[in-house]
């Protein structure tokens, strides 16, 4: 039985393969099954040799790139605990992350390698020597594999205390059968729970792996069509970048698509229809997952029923559910092998949040009558305008249902009056120029007035946090001058 998480990635196939694609180095270096798991050990035994207490805590701050995968491997193979650090955070912050992991060491790439704390002993991010051999040390009862930090834009960041178990039953739940073509395009940052699952899952199942340095709309297309992808996942804001690179699109074959899976944030109708036009050979799903919950929640209806196009899914096997304050809609409550073991260092938080190992996600859903979840919107993203309850991604997928519009954000801003009112920022499709008025009178004749926003902002694009997530606290901020503005007129 494989107890270590990093034991899942050894080859299971034909270990000459080509396993990961490194499109960070100008080579577009290509690393074999073997080849690569050979690297892991190589670091896995030079970590051992350091004579580090057992599960001693170690950092991790790289960009996407083979010796970054490798090392995160590798920290958990010699019986460690990795800690992935988001270096677009400021050096501040960084710090004390450090000082509250209480790391022993991190390792950095050259680039990020400035950031280390001072008080940090830093080693230097190398990939391995592809004929490292290694015996993963096994894990004690609970012990934690990693400790995922959140972002921290609405506060101080919280270290999600995530172990062996709970993550090998969830990489393990989430394999499938893969085809000897399969190809899966990363560009999730790998301090991110969704570059993390993402690359493990592509390892584990023997599926080649390409790796991007970083997202970015062209040069994701490109890869897509050069190395014949056939699996690609992000957040919604990724595909509606890319849908807007319409002369790009037109000029390249993207019909190896056969697998979209979309998480992490709202997707919309609409959007979701323009994802299926851009690949048309694909089966999209729209998938939930939380860093403290895991990635497995939702799955296929166990009679079959067709999955309606934005829906979640019902249930997956393994998975107990509630939904707070009634069984339709309400904040979703689960208790899975894979929900963490508790936020590091922060006891009244996770005795708030996890009730005999049920996590309360924060996150309202909605249970149609086939037994299919639907999300609704944060608890904490909810204001109340009038005195009526306003959640933000109802009113933007109702925007991006405008023929005109390719992304929107709605965020609230102070008002003197209501209390709090909608702004909404727009991204309009390539070609159109939609205004404010006419987008405020579609929303008040498609949706409640109450909810309706009050002003809206055009632009280019939507500004995004490190997780390619709308990053809502830049765009408060500016709401609060909107708002102001509207006040005075």
């Amino acid at each position: 039985m494989i107890d270590n998480l990093a034991e899942l990635v050894r080859p299971c196939g034909l270990p000459g393969k080509t396993a990961y694609v490194d499109l960070a180095e100008p080579s577009a270096r290509q690393w074999s099954a073997a080849g690569f798991d050979g690297a892991i050990d190589s670091i896995a035994t030079g970590l051992a040799a350091l004579d580090l207490p057992p599960a001693s805590r170690i950092g991790l701050l790289g960009g996407n790139g083979a010796g970054t995968l490798q090392t995160y491997f590798a920290i958990m193979r010699a019986g460690h605990v990795v800690v992935p650090l988001n270096y677009r955070l400021p050096a501040a912050t960084i710090d004390f992350i450090a000082k509250d992991a209480d790391l022993a060491l991190i390792f950095a790439d050259e680039e990020r390698h400035p950031l280390v704390p001072a008080s940090i002993v830093g080693r230097m991010i190398v990939p391995g020597a592809e004929e490292g051999v290694f015996d993963s040390a096994a894990p004690a009862p609970g012990q934690p594999a990693k400790i995922i930090y959140t972002s921290g834009s609405t506060g101080r960041p919280k270290g999600v205390v995530l172990s062996h178990a709970g993550q090998v039953w969830a990489i393990r739940h989430g394999l499938s059968p893969a085809a000897a073509d399969d190809c899966m395009i990363v560009a999730a940052p790998l301090y991110h729970k969704n570059g993390l699952y993402n690359s493990t899952m592509a390892l584990a199942q023997g599926v080649r792996m390409v790796s991007l340095p970083r997202f970015e709309a062209r040069a994701y297309l490109q890869a897509i069509a050069a190395w014949r992808a056939t699996t690609l996942t992000g957040v919604p804001t990724m595909f509606a970048l890319m849908e807007r690179e319409s002369d790009l699109l037109a000029t390249l074959d993207l019909t190896s698509v056969r697998r979209v899976s979309i998480g992490s944030a709202p997707l919309s109708d609409l959007l979701a229809r323009r994802i299926t036009a851009m690949f048309p050979q694909a089966e999209l799903s729209n998938g939930y997952g939380t860093t403290e919950a895991g990635p497995i929640v939702f799955g296929p209806h166990p009679q079959g029923l067709s999955r309606p196009l934005t829906s979640l899914g019902v249930p997956a096997t393994g998975v107990e559910w509630r939904i707070a304050g009634g069984d339709m809609e309400g904040v979703l409550k689960l208790r899975t092998p894979a929900v963490m073991s508790e936020y590091l260092n922060q006891p009244a938080l996770t005795a708030d949040k996890l009730n005999d190992d049920w996590y309360d996600t924060g996150d309202i859903v909605r249970r149609d009558a086939d037994g299919f979840f639907h999300f609704v919107g944060r608890a904490d993203d909810m204001f109340v305008c009038g005195g009526e309850n306003v959640f933000p991604a109802e009113v933007e997928t109702l925007l991006e249902s405008h023929p005109d519009v390719a992304q929107a954000a709605v965020v609230p801003a102070p008002d003197f009056i209501k209390g709090q009112i909608p702004v909404a920022f727009v991204v309009p499709r390539a070609g159109t120029h939609p205004d404010g008025a006419t987008l405020k009178r579609f929303a008040l004749e498609n949706g409640p007035a109450y909810s309706h926003p009050r002003a809206f902002v055009l632009r280019d694009a939507l500004p995004l946090a490190s997780t390619h997530k709308i990053d809502r606290q830049m765009l408060m901020a500016e709401a609060v001058v909107v708002a102001a503005a509207l006040d005075r007129d």
